[in-house]
């Protein structure tokens, strides 16, 4: 990459952080990178590919942001991208692309020798070799990290509610809760799955569930309506495909006598994951997967 200068390195992040910070929930990185094509000229040897197919420009960017991960400036999660308060603060007071990236650098150097304990790191006489290999690496597990949940989410937007139903009431029995009553197609009044702690259902908590297969956020008037049908001995799991508006997780936060619980797909998964060894085999054909291992990043 010795034909990319900081500075157009720096106009790069500069841009990129522009986009991010106009999207307060992050975008996905595939999202993130064609957002900033579109805002940038870009010359041939950007547009270019290197001799393993990989897109330069896409590498270069990759490549730049692990500074400003370790920086603390940005954050990425399951292929997500957003930018910190840290961030935001060095993005205004770093107005020259080539401050800002050489600042990222200086950090992400200043994290390697608090890692490595190593005094030649913090010369600033550009990317090392073990710097390289290692942002490779960063970069190999983050992609392979972001095809997998984009996979996965896919798999979730498009699957049939009602099995979308089941695969929750699944997890539930993972978890050791009791699966009384699963609602059949048609209308269920607000309430999708009922459960209890206990086989007879003879204990409290009563365990209420509403699933949402959406692209939407759910909102705080489809909450509050959820939020009705939950007594003060229940306890309220609001699943949805699509997350929530900041207003409903503020919502559900405020409750003082109903205990109300908002589970996203990030959440779900994440369950899914934690408890598919309690799974039986039916259920895990619901959302089947595999464990690959790559060697993980430092952190």
């Amino acid at each position: 990459m010795a034909e990319i200068t900081r500075k157009r390195t720096g106009e790069f992040l500069r841009k990129l952080f522009e986009i991010l910070m106009h999207a307060p929930d992050g975008l996905p990185a595939r999202e993130a990178l064609a957002a900033l094509v579109a805002q940038v000229t870009l010359s041939s040897y950007e547009a270019g590919t290197y001799e393993s197919g990989d897109r330069r420009f896409e590498k270069i960017v990759r490549f730049a942001t692990v500074d400003c991960v370790k920086a603390g400036w940005m954050q990425k999660n399951k292929g997500i991208w957003t930018v910190t308060e840290e961030g935001m603060a060095a993005h205004r007071e770093l107005k020259d692309p080539e401050q800002f990236q050489k600042a990222a650098l200086k950090l992400y150097r200043k994290w390697k020798l608090a890692q490595k304990n190593d005094i030649e790191l913090a010369r600033d006489d550009g990317i090392e070799q073990e710097d390289v290999a290692e942002k490779e690496t960063s970069i190999t597990f983050e992609q392979a990290e972001e095809q997998a949940w984009s996979e996965i989410e896919q798999h979730l937007r498009a699957m049939n509610p009602y099995v979308l139903q089941q695969l929750v009431a699944d997890l539930l029995k993972a978890m050791s809760y009791h699966v009384s009553w699963i609602s059949p197609p048609g209308k269920d009044g607000g309430i999708d799955i009922l459960a209890y702690t206990d086989p007879l259902g003879a204990r409290p908590p009563r365990i209420k569930v509403q699933v949402k297969r959406t692209e939407q956020k759910v909102s705080t008037d489809s909450l509050r309506a959820f939020i009705s049908l939950i007594g003060n001995e229940d306890v309220g799991l609001f699943v949805s495909t699509g997350g929530f508006t900041r207003d409903a997780e503020t919502l559900a936060r405020m409750q003082e006598t109903r205990k109300i619980t908002l589970i996203d797909m990030n959440r779900l998964t994440d369950l899914w994951i934690e408890f598919y060894g309690k799974l039986d085999e039916q259920a895990r054909q619901r959302l089947p997967l595999t464990p690959i291992y790559f060697l993980t990043p430092s952190t």
